[in-house]
């Protein structure tokens, strides 16, 4: 079974994020317009805790990955703000079993597919600085430094961390890397494309396929 390409960006940068194509490729065409997007919240002043949790949750979730505790690293996800912002107005279409499968299915073919991968890149960061976040609400992006080493070279790499805060918790919602965001990938290349062909139903379906092409790959 083939696999759409991510956004040509982001697989250029690594594969940190890069194996973004969770799906088995849908019959439709593209869309002639991009999927629904969520507002940005207007900026906020930057927190001056170089501490805050946010930053934590980040840390945290890469060093689980980092370390092969990927059942772990999903607690730092949040899906169901992932799956409203990749589902647009057809998240709230589905029943709360459509939801509670979507990202049950989701994350784990994420696991599966793009955490071993990270696991890989992980082992070369040299350096990881963070800015202090930017708090609007329940919102928080926090801008980061990664020091990479290559083969032959050095190389700094900029990403863009969107996070929520769930009751005391915040959780990772989207990565930017060199502008390119992870879960507008998803949506316009493959998430859109087979709602428009076979809605919900087609979704659900094309992930089972996905998850159980996996199965033989164990989350730890």
């Amino acid at each position: 079974m083939s696999i759409v390409r991510s956004p040509a960006a982001v697989a250029a940068v690594f594969t940190l994020f890069a194996t973004l194509a969770v799906l088995p490729p849908s019959s439709a065409a593209a869309l002639s317009k991009p999927g629904p997007v969520v507002p940005t919240p207007p900026a906020a002043a930057a927190d001056p805790d170089g501490n805050h949790p946010a930053v934590k949750t980040i840390t945290t979730l890469i060093g689980a990955v980092r370390y092969g505790k990927h059942v772990m690293g999903l607690t730092f996800m949040d899906g169901s703000a992932q799956g409203a912002f990749m589902l647009g107005d057809n998240w709230l279409r589905g029943d709360d079993r459509q939801r509670a499968e979507f990202i049950t299915l989701f994350h784990t073919v994420f696991a599966k597919v793009a955490f071993p991968k990270m696991q890989k890149n992980f082992q070369n960061i040299q350096t990881a600085v963070y800015d202090p976040p930017v708090v609007t609400g329940n919102r928080a992006l926090v801008k980061s430094t990664l020091v990479v080493l290559h083969a032959l070279k050095k190389q700094e790499y900029k990403l863009k961390y969107q996070l929520i805060l769930l009751g005391a918790d915040w959780k990772l919602v989207d990565v930017e890397v060199l502008g390119e965001s992870m879960l507008t990938g998803v949506r316009n290349e493959q998430i859109a494309p087979i709602l428009k062909e076979g809605g919900w139903p087609k979704l659900l379906d094309l992930l089972r396929q996905k998850a159980k092409s996996l199965e033989g790959v164990v989350l730890k």
